[in-house]
Parts: structure tokens; C-alpha cells; sequence
């Protein structure tokens, strides 16, 4: 497993844990850190997951637009947590990491959907962050 991969897994845990214990992310990264500087064999994918919560944190209100205008008929608050972090995750990736290809972001989500959560979500996923890459 490559070290982004992982790191994109340590994203997905810090924003659904901030999201489903109702922490601010910034504490939640914050504490991620302090984990990260005991594992030093961690570092390679904590400098990546730190870069995608810093990225979601800065970009937050434009990424969740992006999320809602191409979720058709699904509110932020009536998805899954897992599939909203996956979706703040990928499209972070899509509008502002230009060394990610865009199939790269959506496949990688996509992995993640179909090991972390619901059945439909793989394809939920795929959907709005494929939607959200062609509007870019």
C-alpha cells in the first residue's frame, strides 16, 4: 500500500471522527499530531493526511458547495459520514492538488467507500466526485 494511500486513510479517520464527536478539525489535527511525532515509521503518509485536513480546513465552504451542487438530491447532513469525508477528501484532491490525477482521487475514494461503508456508496462517490472533475 502506498504511503499516500495511507495517508488518505488517516484523513478519512481524522475528519469522521471530527465529524461524528462534533470536533472542530483543527483540534482533531492537532491531536493527530501529537500521535504522528511518537510513529516516527508513520511520518511518510502523516505529512499527506496532515496536507488533506489542512486542504479541507482552508477549503471547507467550496468543497461541501461542490459536494452539494453534484450530490443530486443529497444534503451533506443526510449522507453517511464515512462518504462525506470521502467526498471532502477527493474533491479536495480534484480542485486544489494538481499532483493527483483526477482518476487517481476518484479510485482512491472509491476503494476507500467500498472497504469503509455502505454498499451504494462506492457509487455515490464516484458520481459526485466524477461530476465535480468534469465541472473543473
Amino acid at each position: 500500500m502506498s504511503a499516500r494511500t495511507k495517508a488518505r486513510k488517516r484523513a478519512l479517520d481524522i475528519l469522521f471522527q471530527a465529524d461524528v464527536r462534533g470536533e472542530e478539525l483543527p483540534i482533531m489535527l492537532a491531536t493527530e499530531a501529537k500521535r504522528a511525532a511518537s510513529e516516527p515509521d508513520r511520518q511518510a503518509s502523516w505529512l499527506y493526511a496532515r496536507d488533506i485536513v489542512d486542504g479541507v480546513i482552508d477549503n471547507r465552504d467550496a468543497i461541501d458547495e461542490q459536494i452539494t451542487t453534484f450530490a443530486k438530491d443529497w444534503s451533506l447532513q443526510r449522507m453517511p459520514a464515512v462518504d462525506r469525508a470521502l467526498l471532502r477528501i477527493g474533491a479536495w484532491e480534484i480542485l486544489y492538488n494538481d499532483e493527483v490525477p483526477t482518476a487517481v482521487a476518484i479510485d482512491e475514494a472509491v476503494e476507500l467507500a467500498k472497504e469503509f461503508s455502505t454498499d451504494d456508496s462506492a457509487s455515490f462517490v464516484h458520481g459526485v466526485l466524477a461530476r465535480i472533475a468534469r465541472s473543473s
